[in-house]
């Protein structure tokens, strides 16, 4: 599996495993307690693993957490999604950073995305399946979300946003987030 830094984003990791091919379709090792701990992470950590499944165009986010954050690792297992991180910690070298992968049930690739970070995706096939493991229990009363299509971000989202929950459609912009974010 290798293992890059994600320069744009201080302590956020691209995990790209090596999917061994045959006739029969692919087999390959998604996570790896070893390498985790290679780059400084706890495997044992992460206390939750959710999945979400999206139509294409479906945007998901920008999503944070308030109190101490959550850090998470993300993966697209089936179909292809355009996934961003955004580095909202305020103590952190690369504040404000913005990282951009297109994660893939072909690569099977992962992102470790840190506590303090907004992410969010977009799904670019019929059908993509996102997995999350969290470090962390869901508690809803910390969910903090941020506009999309917040002006000061700028996300190049590469398709017209289809469809997106309620409280992602209704999200207020950055400043305004954050601002909740620290009471």
């Amino acid at each position: 599996m290798k293992v890059t830094r994600v320069p744009a984003i201080a302590g956020a990791y691209l995990f790209e495993p090596t999917p061994y091919a045959d006739e029969r379709g692919f087999f390959c090792r998604t996570f790896d307690a070893e390498v985790l701990r290679s780059v400084g992470l706890d495997p044992n950590a992460f206390v939750q693993h959710s999945v979400s499944r999206s139509a294409r165009g479906v945007l998901r986010g920008l999503h944070l957490r308030s109190g101490a954050g959550e850090a998470k690792l993300v993966r697209c297992s089936y179909g292809r999604v355009f996934d961003v991180v955004v580095d909202l910690r305020t103590d952190s070298p690369t504040h404000r950073g913005q990282a951009f992968f297109e994660l893939s049930g072909d690569t099977q690739a992962s992102v470790y995305v840190p506590a303090g970070c907004a992410h969010g995706f977009q799904a670019l096939t019929g059908t993509a399946d996102v997995s999350y493991r969290i470090d962390r229990p869901h508690d809803p009363a910390e969910d903090v979300t941020i506009a999309f299509d917040d002006p000061e971000l700028a996300i190049p989202w590469p398709l017209p946003a289809t469809s997106m929950s309620e409280r992602d459609r209704e999200a207020p912009g950055l400043a305004e987030a954050l601002r909740h974010r620290g009471k």
